[in-house]
């Protein structure tokens, strides 16, 4: 059984300028000098489809009148499909400001058709978009169900699964919702014939004379009698994103609003390439023209390539937390830099007891973000003899090359001691809490001189009286002493 989601997005014109997440207010979408869509606020007031300005002005003087923009249309429904793509692949755009989705593969991996719409109006939702959900085993189905009004004439249920209960709803929906209906509407008046149920009883062939192919079409592809076809939207191979803030933002904290959006459409992109990030960079935008300023750079790099939205969302949320702003921001830009392949789940039976190598990954990410690279380091070894010196602290983010270990193994204690400390003498023994037994060694270190920091030292296992073992050495000088330099668990 085939399942297929449509989203109407019946107010996407207006939103596309005025998101539903801004300041509500009488907004009047006009193109051609008559309303195209009006938001809640001004269609309570009297605003209606194809009023002209005079009558917006007449029924609600306070009106804000926006004139359509057609290529923020087309970046809002970009930007909408984009973030729809990591739950399916088929993702096509349909009449009537509409998105069509073919989730049938995707809802075991989404935990069923509930999951799968709840998570989807989510998105859609957090994108600053309004939008009237349908379900349907057919294209045509779910698209009709998305269109029709609430009321009680018609039935409030738009999502179905099963076909038998998509052809009761379908029979009851007017047949002007078909658009090859309106130019025969007359005629259908005129013999009674108003909804999809009293149009399927007509005979066919005299349907076929008195009308035309595509309303037949359209009523077959609704109710699974003939195939549908649709050319699928291509994911790009590159990614670069940007939003307007509508507002100017002074504040970095009020730029994860805008943020989570741009990181919604990448999320989806990385899914629909089976692709994961390990950097990306967004651009604030600042004041153009004579006052211009050049963006400022936000460049956040993991140390785990991630897909995942709640990950890049929380390390978003730190680094913003810490950024201070030099000028106002106007826009955001998100442009991806590193990508890798998106690795497999794991194999394993049982999960790790300490966690995932992963779930290591991700807490060093989220310690970088809260407190500074500067601040988070680890340890890494250095080619250099002497304990004190072998090796260094440096940012958990720094690369470092794969030193290549001695072919002789050396026992060296887990701690060693920053300031060695010297040793007394009894009865020509080194002595510590006991006198001490030397049990293994020497290990000679000469190494120093080319830093004027010389050492020459022979280094044993010493033990004492309870067992415990020591990492002694010997100063090889004209005084010779005893030190005390590591102590094994």
């Amino acid at each position: 059984m085939r399942m297929w989601i449509c989203l109407h997005l019946r107010f996407l014109p207006l939103e596309a300028i005025r998101p539903s997440w801004s300041e509500p207010g009488p907004y009047v979408l006009m193109e051609q000098d008559r309303v195209l869509t009006a938001s809640r606020e001004a269609a309570v007031a009297g605003v209606r489809p194809a009023m002209r300005r005079s009558g917006v002005a007449a029924v609600v003087p306070d009106a804000i009148m926006i004139d359509r923009d057609l290529h923020k249309e087309d970046i809002a429904f970009n930007a909408i499909a984009m973030a729809l793509l990591r739950f399916t692949p088929e993702v096509t755009y349909a009449d009537d400001f509409c998105v069509l989705m073919d989730v049938t593969a995707s809802l075991s991996l989404f935990r069923g058709p509930r999951a799968i719409c709840r998570q989807i109006k989510k998105c859609v939702r957090m994108l600053g978009f309004t939008a009237t959900m349908a379900t349907a085993p057919t294209a045509m189905g779910a698209w009709l169900l998305s269109r029709v009004p609430f009321s009680k004439k018609y039935g409030q249920v738009r999502r179905v699964v099963q076909t038998g209960t998509m052809e009761r709803l379908l029979d009851r929906l007017p047949v002007l919702l078909l658009p090859s209906a309106h130019e025969h509407f007359e005629w259908l008046q005129g013999i009674g014939c108003d909804t999809i149920g009293q149009l399927r009883k007509l005979p066919r062939a005299g349907l076929q004379r008195r009308t035309n192919k595509l309303l037949l079409e359209a009523m077959d592809k609704a109710f699974g009698m003939a195939p549908e076809l649709f050319e699928w939207i291509k994911t790009p191979l590159t990614f670069s994103a940007r939003m307007e803030t509508h507002d100017r933002i002074e504040h970095a904290e009020a730029l994860l609003f805008g943020s989570e959006r741009l990181l919604l459409q990448l999320v989806g992109w990385l899914v629909s390439l089976q692709k994961a990030v390990s950097c990306f960079v967004f651009f604030l935008e600042h004041e153009r023209g004579r006052a211009a300023i050049a963006p400022s750079v936000l460049e956040i790099s993991l140390a785990e390539p991630a897909w995942h939205e709640d990950h890049l969302i929380r390390l978003l949320k730190e680094r913003l937390g810490r950024l201070e702003l030099v000028a106002p921001v106007i826009a955001l830009r998100l442009e991806v830099l590193q990508l890798v392949d998106m690795l497999p789940p794991t194999d394993s039976l049982f999960p790790e007891p300490g966690g995932s190598q992963e779930d290591h990954n991700r807490l060093l990410e989220l310690l970088v973000a809260r407190l500074g690279k500067e601040n988070v380091l680890k340890l890494t070894p250095l080619a250099d003899h002497r304990p004190e010196r072998a090796n260094c602290w440096v940012p958990v983010s720094t690369k470092c090359a794969k030193q290549e270990s001695d072919s002789i193994d050396l026992e060296r204690p887990f701690w060693v001691l920053e300031n060695p400390i010297q040793l007394l003498m009894r009865d020509d023994r080194p002595f510590y809490n006991s006198p001490l037994k030397l049990i293994k060694g020497p290990e000679r270190i000469e190494s120093g001189w080319f830093d004027n920091a010389m050492a020459a030292r022979d280094y044993y296992v010493a033990q004492g009286s309870d067992a415990t073992c020591y990492w002694v050495y010997l100063e090889r000088t004209s005084d010779p002493r005893w030190f005390l330099h590591g102590l094994f668990a």
